[in-house]
């Protein structure tokens, strides 16, 4: 089931920008994907990238698979390959990334590990990307808004 944030609502219905759940997708299964690679594909194929289950080791294998091709089939480049972390940030619900309370504390908040614990590992996922540097951070406090820790 498809699952979008109310701070991507402004792109959800046009897919005009990748959504969250698409982006834990790629790191889950290793592929790189630049947002102009993304404009030329369909919405039907946009579609399916979000529907598509990414979970189990067979269903990770068969995104990749299905996502290599579509860019092949775009770009006539092969996907470029990124590595899999095999601990990543969001799935540890016991530490929060340096990242994420730096930002969080730049609004004047400090998130707990109950509060971390609370969210679910898209959720986290989230935060992580959205406090990035050199992100576009202006989604974060929309996030955190969102996820109940304002």
């Amino acid at each position: 089931m498809a699952i979008f944030f109310e701070f991507e609502a402004d792109f959800v219905e046009s897919l005009r920008c990748i959504p969250m759940q698409v982006r834990y997708k790629l790191d889950t299964s290793g592929i790189k994907l630049k947002l102009s690679d993304w404009h030329q594909m369909s919405q039907a194929e946009r579609e399916a990238l979000v529907e598509l289950p990414c979970n189990t080791e067979t269903e990770i294998q068969s995104y990749r698979q299905h996502l290599e091709h579509l860019i092949l089939n775009h770009t006539s480049i092969p996907a470029k390959q990124l590595p899999i972390d095999a601990n990543p940030a969001w799935m540890d619900s016991n530490n929060i990334p340096v990242t994420v309370q730096e930002q969080a504390q730049e609004l004047g908040i400090t998130i707990t590990t109950q509060q971390w614990q609370s969210l679910t590992s898209l959720q986290r996922f989230a935060l992580i990307k959205l406090s990035r540097s050199g992100h576009e951070n202006k989604n974060f406090p929309k996030a955190m808004a969102e996820f109940n820790l304002l």
